[in-house]
């Protein structure tokens, strides 16, 4: 037993467990139950649950709902992301100023918590003529308050829209910092071959990026599919349910419609979306450490 790892691992063990293991068990269970939070136990054991999300309408457009908002919101973060990495990478090259304070405020818009955030955008798509973007709209020459949160195609879009916000802080970050890790050398080699800026950026600075863009699709994509306080404080899931994303939805069966069974399994279905996507970058991971 003498320089055994075992008694220093098993109380973080013991931890895992208990916080994480067992919960996921729990809900794994539940979720083959009628369970509610309303008539309490015993519970049936059933698979209704997965049967009636399978053949209902609104569970199909709850998922068409996550992934529009997933695909929209993970490709513009990661383009802008990259976008404004670049530009402060460019800047910082120059000895330009203001490249400290563009990253202090890029990471306190990180920082803040998504309630916040959707307090924010909610007071920005005000639909009256004291809104702030309609306002701004208004100065513009378009005339009428546009339905940002009370349109259902808008609504969509709107959340979309502070998702990007929200999102482009970390992406910038993991952008920036992967930026940073390709050595001047090759800029300059690419500079003496007489290679565009365009030509260094595909051929030197993503190719050397890869890992990190690899790591930033997956954590933005990861973090999206789970998106929840922001969405809330926006728009609560409506008007109706035209932005009732996954993980809301899940929220909303169990604690307010107390539909304890049904609820459990959207969150197995979930956590299997969160499992495959981590498995995809575990993959990819190893591909690129065998291509090394």
């Amino acid at each position: 037993m003498a320089g055994s790892s075992w008694p220093w691992l098993l109380p973080l063990g013991t931890v895992l467990l208990v916080v994480l293991v067992y919960p996921v068990l729990e809900i794994v269970r539940l979720s083959f139950t009628d369970a509610s939070l309303v008539t309490g136990e015993p519970y049936s054991v059933t698979s209704e649950t997965y049967t009636s999300l399978v053949t209902g309408t609104d569970f199909r457009h709850t998922l068409q709902v996550t992934f529009l908002f997933v695909l929209l919101s993970v490709v513009f973060q990661l383009l802008l992301g990259l976008a404004v990495a670049l530009l402060v990478h460019g800047a910082e090259r120059r000895g330009l100023r203001g490249v400290v304070a563009t990253r202090a405020v890029v990471l306190t818009a990180w920082a803040i918590p998504g309630v916040i955030i959707g307090v924010i955008w909610s007071l920005l798509y005000q639909e009256t003529a004291s809104g702030v973007l309609n306002h701004g709209l208004s100065l513009l020459g378009f005339s009428g308050n546009t339905p940002f949160l009370s349109d259902p195609d808008n609504a969509l879009v709107s959340v979309i829209v502070a998702n990007i916000w929200r999102g482009t802080a970390l992406s910038m970050i993991l952008c920036y910092a992967g930026i940073k890790t390709v050595p001047d050398q090759l800029y300059e080699a690419a500079r003496i071959d007489g290679a565009s800026p365009v030509q260094t950026l595909f051929r030197v600075t993503l190719p050397m990026m890869l890992p990190i863009l690899t790591m930033n699709l997956v954590l933005a994509t990861v973090e999206t599919f789970n998106s929840f306080d922001m969405v809330l404080s926006l728009t609560g899931g409506g008007p109706g349910t035209a932005t009732q994303v996954l993980a809301l939805d899940v929220y909303d069966q169990i604690f307010r419609q107390l539909n304890l069974g049904r609820g459990a399994a959207m969150a197995v279905v979930l956590m299997a979306v969160n499992v495959l996507v981590i498995g995809l970058y575990v993959r990819l991971t190893e591909r690129q450490e065998k291509e090394i």
